[in-house]
């Protein structure tokens, strides 16, 4: 597996993973970061991550169906019994693009309506952190 193009800090007195992407990126690229994560997530047995995807401006629509309909599932299973919670980090702008576009609002009303997994939206990282931890 290649690199991954964002940060992974596992928090142990949190229990989670702090995922930072400090930049846009390929598709494939971004599914290898997904799949980075995930490995990390097993070894330290969390199912707790805050994605800030803040300075990712891009919206990928191939991305959002992948990681709601397929990867977050899996994720979900591979990391039962623990609940996968996904708190979404989000800039303004992002939120209002989302807002506005019925196909990534699809996307994140399936991923917030998923059985499998819960996600989060949100633009205060304190207000992530809380909703992560609950």
């Amino acid at each position: 597996m290649l690199s991954p193009t964002c940060s992974i800090a596992y928090r142990p007195d949190l229990g989670a993973l702090i995922v930072r992407w400090p930049t846009d990126a390929p598709f494939p690229t971004l599914q290898d970061d997904f799949e980075a994560i995930l490995a990390v997530a097993e070894q330290h047995g969390t199912a707790r991550w805050l994605l800030d995807v803040r300075r990712r401006a891009h919206l990928n629509p191939q991305l959002g169906d992948w990681t709601t309909r397929v990867f977050f599932p899996r994720a979900a299973a591979r990391l039962a019994p623990q609940p996968l919670r996904l708190s979404v980090l989000c800039s303004p702008a992002r939120m209002a693009v989302y807002a506005a576009s019925a196909e990534q609002q699809s996307y994140l009303d399936h991923g917030i309506a998923h059985q499998a997994y819960q996600m989060h939206l949100v633009c205060d990282e304190g207000k992530a952190m809380e909703w992560l931890l609950e």
